[in-house]
């Protein structure tokens, strides 16, 4: 990671830094497209599906299961313009979500649908809430894996098992979650994902995956088609109407080749650490630093509250100081050339697993900074 060389970067909730061999594999395609142009397209075609095919590695699904997206939102709004509403069905959502995985359903409202939204419980979403707010009219519940704010990490397999239980689909906003922490869909059969790669998988923006199971890709209307949609997407003089049998079906059109490119070189990065290592060394490295930080931020006077439930944390701290803005801190944070973002009335600081102790002192250290002057007599 070139950014640890300057940089104590806390800021991946938000934008993360590229890996170096997301740089590396940008280098390669802009020397491509400039020097080549399409004579190496059906290289950047086959870039693709390898993708597709790590995604579906990383979460133990079927490759036909995942379709690639520009963004998060895009993936949401899949599922929620092409679910086959009637005027009074219902879906539940948490209170607090980023507006990405509230607007797509509050702009449902239109054709009769009802969007329940269940208020948190000390910025914590609580399972049995949700489900309590569902009834025979709830078609589905849309929930973030992990508070974009507080950092609460949402026990999925729990989740997904209640709602199945009642016939309601889960659809997951994992941006804040994927590839930090194991998520097994033969054992945890979320319904549908989305997640965008320029956060915690450390790639460029404009580039992210969405998981639609098969059994749902001729339930969803494919609202936006294109040459890309179809099963002959190269037959441009004989053109036919038949969508791709898979969830490929939703990819309508010309593919961000760069971005992809990258997303999938940075990815690489997290296979092979879950090869060597096991699917949760990423979680445990990320979760035993956040705590760790949250012991060096009470010492320095901060106020900080983290779940106590191992299962239920992450990689981001909200905190406080008393008397200092947020905004304030984050401005002399970035002449320590330390980075942390302001979210939740807080200081949010989220860590990755190539952040250290040394990253986390120099945070603290600018703390007691802030911190100093208050505390002289």
């Amino acid at each position: 990671m070139p950014i640890s060389r300057l940089w104590a970067y806390f800021d991946h909730a938000a934008v993360a830094p590229l890996s170096q061999p997301a740089a590396a594999a940008i280098e390669q395609f802009a020397a491509q497209a400039s020097l080549q142009g399409d004579t190496v397209w059906p290289q950047w075609n086959r870039a693709l599906q390898t993708l597709r095919e790590q995604t579906a590695t990383l979460l133990r699904c079927e490759t036909s299961d995942i379709c690639l997206v520009p963004n998060t939102t895009t993936g949401i709004n899949i599922v929620a313009e092409g679910w086959p509403w009637q005027a009074g069905d219902s879906v539940v959502i948490p209170e607090g979500e980023f507006p990405s995985n509230l607007f797509p359903w509050l702009n449902q409202q239109s054709r009769g649908v009802e969007v329940r939204i269940v208020p948190r419980r000390d910025g914590r979403v609580v399972i049995d809430d949700l489900i309590a707010n569902c009834d025979q009219s709830t078609r589905l519940i849309a929930v973030s894996w992990v508070g974009y704010a507080t950092g609460f990490r949402l026990d999925i397999d729990d989740l997904v098992a209640k709602a199945h239980d009642q016939g309601i689909a889960v659809f997951l906003d994992a941006i804040q979650g994927l590839g930090m922490y194991d998520l097994d869909l033969t054992k945890t059969p979320v319904d549908f994902i989305a997640a965008d790669g320029h956060k915690w998988l450390l790639g460029p923006e404009g580039a992210g995956v969405a998981m639609i199971r098969q059994e749902y890709v001729d339930r969803l209307r494919a609202g936006n088609v294109g040459w890309a949609s179809v099963r002959q997407s190269h037959n441009y003089a004989h053109p036919e109407f038949a969508l791709r049998g898979d969830a490929s079906r939703f990819e309508s059109g010309s593919a961000n080749m760069i971005g992809m490119a990258a997303l999938s070189a940075s990815l690489s990065l997290f296979l092979s650490v879950r090869q060597a290592h096991g699917p949760d060394a990423i979680e445990q490295r990320v979760c035993a630093l956040a705590n760790k930080l949250s012991e060096k931020l009470l010492a320095a006077g901060a106020v900080c509250d983290r779940p106590g439930e191992p299962k239920s944390q992450s990689g981001i701290v909200n905190f406080q100081i008393p008397g200092t803005e947020p905004a304030q801190f984050r401005e002399v944070a970035l002449q320590h050339h330390v980075v942390v973002s302001c979210r939740g009335q807080g200081v949010r600081a989220s860590i990755h697993a190539y952040n250290n102790e040394d990253d986390l002192d120099r945070l603290v250290e600018v703390v007691r900074l802030v911190n100093k002057p208050q505390q002289m007599p």
